[in-house]
Parts: structure tokens; sequence; C-alpha cells
């Protein structure tokens, strides 16, 4: 099943105030329990910037769409393009503090669970376990018709035998890994098939008009219902993917706090919005309670990728 994506949601009527005191945070994580979803936000201090914030992508860029992926043959082109460029940069981004908390948290055995809506890597490049993917991850590609499914790692050295010399300047990067061309840079640009049957190939990543598979959705469900509460971090929480967990929470009784600079869509359902960067609350939060956050883990997300080659 497919849906049609929402790009943007405006607040409509009265929300919450934000609150710059992180107290919330750290009460919820020192109750233990807790059950993180987070988003883009999370990864800005990376370098992969969100969609909605300030300077989000979204200003300047609309998101492939799964019906004009697979509709039309020039788009793909577009695409593949313009993520081929774009996992250079995915490659090279770092774990920043917020991060290196979520995963420190984990260890001390505070956290539940860790749903992310992002698809860099991150999360696992800090050291967390068991992440639940909601939306999929950059590093590995599928096939449409037949499933097999291929290291991205691999399908970057096949677009790069294909289209020698392809090297162009990119306006930016956005945080599905897709890089700003004009369509005069993505020129001819070759896209190969499957290895396998010849298909059409995707990123195994949930495209806007795309549902999320249902048995993820019922797993992260299920973490829902075994948490002690639900801690947002920087998610605007505009599409449902995200939004059914927190309103899923809500009816069932167990506390949200979230943290995110601009009003999100689940504002209502929370005890509290924390209007401070995640740089900043997670790091704080983790020296009140006692938790040592660890320098390690300051790989790449995709450390078998391009690292250190340059978004030229």
């Amino acid at each position: 099943m497919h849906m049609r994506p929402t790009l943007n949601w405006v607040p409509d009527g009265d929300l919450p105030p934000g609150t710059s005191d992180w107290t919330p945070v750290a009460d919820v994580l020192d109750r233990g329990g807790v059950l993180v979803l987070s988003g883009a936000g999370i990864s800005t201090e990376s370098g992969i910037p969100d969609y909605r914030g300030e300077g989000g992508s979204l200003s300047r860029h609309t998101p492939m769409t799964y019906q004009e992926f697979t509709a039309d043959p020039q788009a793909r082109r577009r695409y593949w393009a313009r993520s081929h460029l774009g996992w250079r940069v995915f490659g090279r981004a770092r774990p920043n503090a917020g991060h290196r908390a979520v995963a420190a948290f984990a260890r001390h055995g505070l956290l539940s669970g860790l749903i992310t809506q992002n698809v860099d890597g991150l999360h696992q490049a800090a050291g967390s376990e068991g992440v639940v993917e909601l939306h999929g991850s950059l590093d590995r590609v599928l096939c449409l018709t037949c499933g097999t499914v291929e290291p991205r790692s691999a399908l970057a050295v096949r677009l790069t035998e294909a289209n020698p010399g392809f090297a162009p300047v990119a306006a930016g990067i956005n945080p599905d890994g897709d890089a700003d061309l004009t369509d005069a840079q993505v020129g001819d640009f070759h896209v190969v098939p499957c290895t396998v049957c010849g298909g059409v190939l995707k990123p195994d990543v949930v495209f806007f008009g795309e549902s999320v598979p249902p048995q993820r959705v019922e797993q992260c469900r299920e973490l829902v219902r075994q948490a002690a509460s639900l801690l947002v971090l920087g998610s605007s929480l505009t599409v449902m993917s995200g939004l059914r967990f927190v309103r899923q929470a809500a009816r069932e009784g167990t506390p949200v706090v979230i943290v995110n600079r601009d009003v999100t869509r689940g504002d209502r359902e929370a005890l509290a919005r924390v209007a401070l960067p995640l740089g900043q609350v997670l790091p704080e939060v983790a020296g009140r309670l006692g938790v040592r956050i660890d320098e390690a883990g300051q790989d790449g997300a995709f450390p078998e990728g391009p690292a250190g080659e340059e978004l030229r």
C-alpha cells in the first residue's frame, strides 16, 4: 500500500509552548525503560541537514516519491545520479554527541529500545545496538523485481565504473542522501540494473508516499507497549510513520517527552517539548545522571563506503 506523501504540516490552533528546562528528559531517563524515537534533527550536527528545521532541505528540495521513482525512468536517472554523489557525504559523516549519548544511555540500561526515522546509520556507528530502522538504510539496495539485496558499497563501484568522470559540484546534501544537482549536471548518467535479473534497483529506504512494511510497524508498536516512556529526539513528527507511535503512547497512558527546537505535530500528546539543541541537552542530562559518554564509535556511518571522498 502506498500513501499520498505529507511533506509539510501547518500548526492549527494554539500549541503548548516549548521549554528550555531539560529536567523532563532527565526525569524519564532516570526512571529507565525509555523508548527513543529519533529523527533527522539528531544528525544535523554531523553535517546532515534535516527536512524542516531552520535551513531544512524542504526549503530548496522536493524529495523523490515512490510513485515518481517507479513510474519515470528519467526520475530514476536523476535520483541515482544525485544519490551516487550524496553517498560520499554519508560515508564521511561521523556520529555526534547526541548519537553517542543515546548509545551511552543504552549501555547504562536506561533504554528499552531505539527506533530511528533516519537512514544514515549514525546510531549504529555510535555504538547503539538493536536499532529499528523505521525507514530503512542507505547502505542496502534492493531489486524491485526479484527482491535481491545488494550492499550499497558494491553498487557504488558499479555506478562509478558505468559513469567515468562523473564529478559535478553539488549545491548541498539532503537527509535522504540525495545531493542537489541540476538536470544539466545529471546529464546522461547511466543507471545500472540488478545483477541477478536486470530489474530496477531502489535503495532499501521508505520513500515519501511509500508505506513502512507492516511487520516493522508492528515491531515498533510492541516496543511502545513495553516502554515506560517515549522520548522523541529531533523529529517534527510531520509524517504519520513516526507520529502514530506518539499517539499510541498517549492513548496507552505512556509519558511522551520531545526534544526539538521547533513545534511538532505531537506537541499536544507530550508532557513537554524541550526547545534546545540535542547536542546540548543530551550531554547535560548524561552529566546529571552520571552517565559517561564514550568517544568511541567514531567510524563513519558506512565505513565500507567511500569515506574520505569529497563532495565535489
